[in-house]
């Protein structure tokens, strides 16, 4: 069994912790300038209670550059082959690209999943690889690219445009030989999306999670919370970040993608307990998952 389909039958929320190998991530203020202290970052991450490292190699914050797929490899691949020797062997290792071939070489180097922003449309071989590998893939929703996806985005219905965006990429998925229980779906909270879109998105988390699919939300330290908060220093939304993750636990999402993994995990637990005391003691998210 898949190291990340074993962390989903232990039955409590997933932490996902976010570690950036890059110059310019929009809020990650660690600089990880080597392998190692990537590598010990990362182990922190999991003594803080992370049960998934999430690499990657180019940043997707808005306004960014596409990394070459070379690059990219010469960034993670080292980071995952070091934290795979070093990690417990439950905690679950993904690669976030929207490269194959930097897929394949992070898989080769011991990474377990592929999380993918593009949800498969930057490279039409990730969908393939990802069914002959046998390893679950994360779609996500963004309107545009990173470089231009604040560019004014708009929408006439925000969350029934996400959902039909993420269940066509499901079927596409799924025709090129991807089992529909190893498909993740996540509403790119952030990804082309104005304040209130992002706030109605959150709003019907539930929504998602009712579709069957296991879903991921990725909020941490977004700017939409900045913008409610009065606050523009992304570093000082954790707090806001943690309000995301209990009413995400709440809603049924199964892995939070995080900055902070300690106070994050915390909020998991305690809003799992009090789901779990309002359902009578039953475990998982809402609905069976498919």
């Amino acid at each position: 069994m898949n190291r990340l389909e074993a962390a989903f039958e232990r039955g409590r929320p997933l932490i996902m912790g976010i570690l950036n190998v890059t110059p310019d991530s929009f809020s990650d203020s660690r600089a990880h300038a080597s392998a190692e202290a990537a590598v010990a970052h990362g182990l922190a991450m999991v003594d803080e209670g992370a049960d998934l490292i999430d690499v990657g190699g180019e940043s997707t914050r808005p306004g960014s550059d596409p990394v070459a797929a070379a690059e990219q490899i010469a960034r993670v691949v080292p980071v995952i082959r070091q934290l795979r020797a070093g990690l417990p062997d439950v905690i679950a290792v993904s690669v976030d690209t929207t490269r194959a071939e930097v897929a394949a070489a992070a898989l080769d180097a011991g990474a377990d999943f592929i999380n993918d922003v593009s949800a498969g449309r930057d490279d039409p071989a990730m969908f393939a690889l990802a069914a002959a590998r046998r390893v679950p893939l994360v779609l996500m929703h963004m309107q545009g690219t990173p470089k231009t996806m604040q560019d004014d985005p708009r929408y006439e219905a925000v969350v029934d445009e996400v959902l039909a965006f993420l269940r066509e990429r499901c079927e596409q998925a799924q025709a090129a030989g991807i089992p529909t229980e190893r498909l993740i779906l996540d509403p790119g909270i952030g990804f082309g999306k104005r304040r209130d879109d992002n706030l109605e998105l959150m709003a019907s988390l539930h929504r998602f999670t009712a579709t069957g699919y296991r879903v991921l939300l990725g909020a941490s330290r977004k700017r939409f919370m900045g913008s409610v908060c009065g606050e523009t220093r992304p570093q000082q939304l954790v707090a806001a970040t943690v309000a995301t993750t209990a009413l995400g636990v709440l809603a049924g999402v199964d892995i939070f993608r995080v900055h902070d993994v300690r106070e994050n995990r915390q909020a998991a637990d305690v809003a799992h307990a009090i789901r779990r005391a309002g359902r009578g003691g039953a475990v998982g998210s809402t609905g069976p998952k498919r």
